[in-house]
């Protein structure tokens, strides 16, 4: 199961972070400052995967824009891997440039695919 959804810039401001259970709101920005650390500070020759207190972390670096997924022990890597790609080709469809993406209907499409936690949809040719 999903358990956070994050999109953080390389100078690691989040631009967008969505969570499928309650975390306090001081504790989230820990959390977020604790994985954007981990996450920026890996070098590209380095897996993907990072195992990280009670559950694993997921990400993909797309060119300024890295996508983190934290997830359950359980959850298969290699499907949550697939599936940010996934995300990113419906974005860049729907947007052309991923990258510089902060608009409102952005934020309603971002939430479309995961559902409660679980990914709902892996269709790229959805229509948002």
């Amino acid at each position: 199961m999903i358990k956070f959804f994050l999109m953080v810039n390389k100078q690691g401001q989040t631009r967008l972070s969505k969570y499928y259970e309650h975390v306090e709101i001081n504790k989230r920005t820990l959390l977020e400052t604790e994985v954007i650390k981990s996450c920026l500070s890996r070098s590209n020759e380095q897996c993907s995967f990072i195992e990280y207190k009670d559950f694993k972390l997921i990400y993909r670096q797309y060119a300024a824009l890295f996508i983190v997924v934290g997830v359950n022990d359980t959850e298969n890597e290699m499907a949550i891997y697939e599936f940010i790609h996934n995300f990113v080709e419906v974005l860049d469809e729907y947007f052309s440039r991923v990258v510089s993406l902060m608009t409102k209907k952005w934020f309603s499409s971002s939430t479309q695919f995961p559902r409660n936690g679980s990914i709902s949809r892996t269709c790229v040719n959805i229509e948002l």
